[in-house]
């Protein structure tokens, strides 16, 4: 489909690859990753040929169709509105529509048969290409991608960047093509948004290359792996937590075979000084010599996986009460956000905010950091809360003429240079990165310096709104790391899956304008929610059969009491099980505790699913004791 050979491209003097190959194939889903500054948008720019390479050829059918989302559209606008923009995909029924109608207008006072066997072979045309349906399949698109019927009638212009980035898929995705290159696709959408681009990529008969920092996304679509790394292309044939288990197995080899040779040239060395001495043998240390210097040497294993190697300190702890919400009315002109909502945030806490766009989760986050004051009701602050909060906007604050190490000594000025240096060097600024100026920083660099600044406050309490907006995914891993460290309280907005199920111990969302919440990891609030959306809704109980006239009978007082002390048994039972049940979580979550346990990895995935099914279990019982208790206490009555 595409052959890439012997690729090279460079960037002054950089090589940013250096004889790269690679073949895409017919109907493979790819997913294209490696580290900011390896090449992945360059590698997609190579492929439209937006650049010529400096040398090597990428070849493919002339009659290949190609889709290119890129984020250079973003600054892409229009008066035409938003189906207009997206119907623009279907170039060839678009002009027979134009032509058609041209026809019919000619008819009106011209009866030729010619002109009637030309519109005849335009519509037969138009019907073949499904040239009737292709409002409705916008539409449908559109409507996946999260815009509603009235937001289809408004002009493109008059939409945000992001917004606009949507649009520009829906129109990709139209076109059908027979490849699809996806620089970031998830940048812009919320999590149903990415839910519904996964199913609808599953199901894409053509080739997808996709670069992204979305793991989850990946995880979901993809079905091969390409790493691009020092200026090469490796090629893995699994999703990409398949690609992590097998680098790692590579690496492990890799790891060996470099021990080995090393061991093996420090015994010739010593072989050959020992020889070098006496004049008998000094032929024979010029061969080892030159063995030596042929030998194809085998590298070293990089880390390109950093660690987080500080510790969060705040002077004082919270109370137990972090924040209250009681009756929080929000409103807008045109949409109601919450009504009489309320919620308590305890300390501990680890809340994931999900939903939609425009549900108001930016909005709750403010109200819960005292930045919007306008709303009814009550969000009282608790004893010894300090709060920190990061926002994107926040980006803005940053000291543009500083450099980044000033920007975090003015901000935690209790912190050492070096205390200030090692956060840094977790978010991947080391030796003279930190002397670098704000102003010439990337946006992404910009996300992580006010990460760091924003981990080195004195705060018992971390308001997060979409903290993983622009990293990477050793970034991603980095706050990951950190927030897990994190004693303090947190609640953190992001459509990053992944990072949300690492990260959270419960889900809010919003819902029917009341705050609501599932007391769990994402993992487990995605398979209740699925479930829940499968059951029927406010589907009619059958009825029971009911005998007319026949009154209810009273039991008799000692029936009553022997059945009490039967349930109150039950309960003690179910007590007893429950207790057990616990002890098991509890072993099983110290074992998983202990990092040594994943360098088995099947033990370490039994152990996982181990705990997933107790932990159901625990919750199926518990449920049990409180409708038994329930049993018992309308007896009591």
């Amino acid at each position: 489909m595409i052959a890439i050979n012997n690729l090279t491209f460079e960037i002054g003097a950089r090589a940013l690859y250096d004889e790269a190959n690679w073949h895409i194939k017919p109907g493979e889903k790819i997913g294209l990753i490696g580290a900011n500054g390896t090449g992945k948008t360059t590698l997609l720019k190579l492929i439209v040929g937006d650049y010529t390479p400096t040398s090597g050829t990428i070849s493919m059918a002339k009659d290949l169709t190609m889709g290119y989302l890129n984020q250079d559209l973003l600054s892409y606008s229009s008066d035409k509105n938003i189906v207009h923009v997206a119907m623009e995909a279907f170039e060839r029924q678009n002009q027979l529509h134009d032509e058609i109608e041209n026809l019919l207008k000619k008819l009106e006072t011209d009866y030729s048969e010619d002109l009637l066997n030309k519109l005849s072979d335009k519509q037969h045309e138009f019907e073949l290409l499904d040239g009737y349906n292709i409002e409705y399949k916008a539409h449908e698109i559109l409507a996946g991608l999260g815009f509603s019927e009235e937001d289809c009638q408004r002009k493109l212009s008059t939409f945000s960047g992001g917004w606009r980035m949507r649009v520009m898929l829906a129109k990709i995705l139209l076109q059908a093509p027979d490849i699809l290159l996806l620089d970031e696709p998830t940048n812009h959408l919320d999590l149903p948004s990415i839910q519904w681009l996964e199913d609808y990529l599953k199901s894409f008969e053509g080739a997808i290359v996709i670069v992204s920092h979305d793991r989850w996304f990946l995880d979901k679509v993809i079905n091969r792996t390409v790493e691009s790394r020092k200026g090469k292309l490796t090629v893995y044939a699994g999703n990409y937590s398949f690609y992590l288990e097998e680098k790692a197995l590579r690496e492990d080899i890799q790891r060996g075979e470099f021990k080995n040779q090393q061991a093996k040239i420090r015994q010739e060395e010593r072989l050959i000084e020992r020889f070098r001495a006496k004049a008998s043998k000094a032929k024979m240390a010029q061969s080892r010599i030159k063995m030596l210097d042929k030998m194809e040497r085998v590298d070293d294993v990089d880390d390109d996986n950093p660690t987080v190697n500080f510790s969060f300190r705040f002077s004082k702890q919270s109370g137990r009460h972090v924040v209250t919400l009681e009756h929080i009315t929000k409103k807008y002109p045109t949409i109601d956000i919450l009504e009489d909502a309320e919620a308590v945030i305890e300390k501990g806490d680890k809340i994931a905010l999900i939903g939609a766009n425009g549900r108001g989760k930016s909005t709750l986050l403010r109200i819960i950091a005292n930045a919007d004051k306008d709303y009814a009701g009550t969000a009282t602050t608790g004893h010894n809360v300090t709060t920190t909060f990061f926002a994107q906007h926040q980006l803005e604050s940053l000291h543009l003429e500083n450099q980044i190490i000033q920007e975090l000594q003015a901000f935690a000025p209790k912190h050492t240079e070096t205390e200030l240096r090692t956060i840094l060097g977790s978010f991947l600024f080391t030796g003279d990165d930190v002397f670098k100026k704000i102003k010439v920083l990337s946006g992404g660099e910009k996300s992580r310096v006010a990460l760091a600044k924003a981990l080195t406050a004195d705060a018992n309490f971390l308001i997060l709104d979409e903290p993983t907006n622009h990293l990477d995914m050793q970034s991603v891993n980095i706050l990951i790391q950190a927030l897990q460290q994190y004693e303090g309280t947190l609640i953190v907005v992001s459509h990053d899956r992944y990072f949300l199920d690492n990260v959270a111990n419960k889900i809010w969302f919003i819902e029917d304008q009341k705050i609501k919440q599932y007391p769990g990891t994402y993992v487990e609030y995605d398979e209740w929610n699925s479930n829940r959306k499968l059951a029927p809704k406010s589907a009619p109980q059958p009825k029971k059969e009911e005998k007319k006239a026949e009154p209810v009978k009273q039991q008799p007082t000692e029936n009553k009491s022997q059945q009490l002390k039967k349930l109150n048994q039950d309960l003690g039972k179910m007590e007893e099980q429950i207790a057990a049940l616990e002890k098991e979580v509890k072993g099983i979550e110290a074992q998983l505790a202990d990092n040594t346990i994943y360098n088995q990895s099947e033990k370490a995935q039994q152990l996982t699913d181990t705990y997933q099914l107790k932990k159901l279990e625990l919750r199926e019982q518990q449920a049990r004791w409180e409708a038994l208790a329930e049993q018992i206490m309308e007896l009591e009555r």
